[in-house]
């Protein structure tokens, strides 16, 4: 198997099921409603915000890879609009689902030789790392939703 194919596998597993943690995005979101994804507990960030910043970075590598250039910013990468409804927490849910798709296949796309190039301006390495560090930071995050989804559970028995 090509690299690029195994690293976009690697990261469709966080998301969609079966890697090695057995621990999915889609399965910790089954059945949770948009008013358990946008509650604050303790000073965690919410589910939906988490969400939408782990999205940001997975849009932002897009970008680079379509020939753009970096524009990315820590102090945006929260900024969503307001989930209200059960239609809006279901919107944000499809957006996460296709984009890291398109970056699944954005990645097996790419020819190998680019995983060593340097990604952007340089100051994040090459795509290789980029790459991969957008599963670690998935992972990271997903990691964060089980427990603030176990913390939840806990406050409605």
């Amino acid at each position: 198997m090509h690299l690029t194919k195994q690293i976009a596998k690697q990261f469709r597993e966080v998301y969609f099921g079966g890697n090695w943690t057995a621990v999915s995005l889609r399965e910790n979101l089954e059945g949770l409603s948009w008013q358990q994804a946008t509650t604050r507990v303790y000073s965690f960030n919410t589910i939906a915000g988490l969400l939408v910043h782990m999205n940001y970075y997975i849009k932002e590598i897009l970008k680079v890879v379509a020939g753009g250039t970096l524009e990315a910013s820590d102090k945006f990468s929260f900024d969503h609009p307001p989930i209200l409804s059960n239609e809006d927490w279901e919107k944000l849910l499809e957006s996460i689902w296709s984009d890291a798709e398109k970056f699944a296949v954005t990645i097996e796309q790419l020819p190998e030789h680019k995983l060593w190039e340097t990604f952007a301006n340089g100051l994040y390495g090459n795509y290789y790392r980029n790459f991969q560090g957008v599963t670690e930071h998935v992972h990271y995050h997903l990691g964060q939703i089980v427990l603030i989804n176990k913390i939840l559970a806990e406050k409605t028995e």
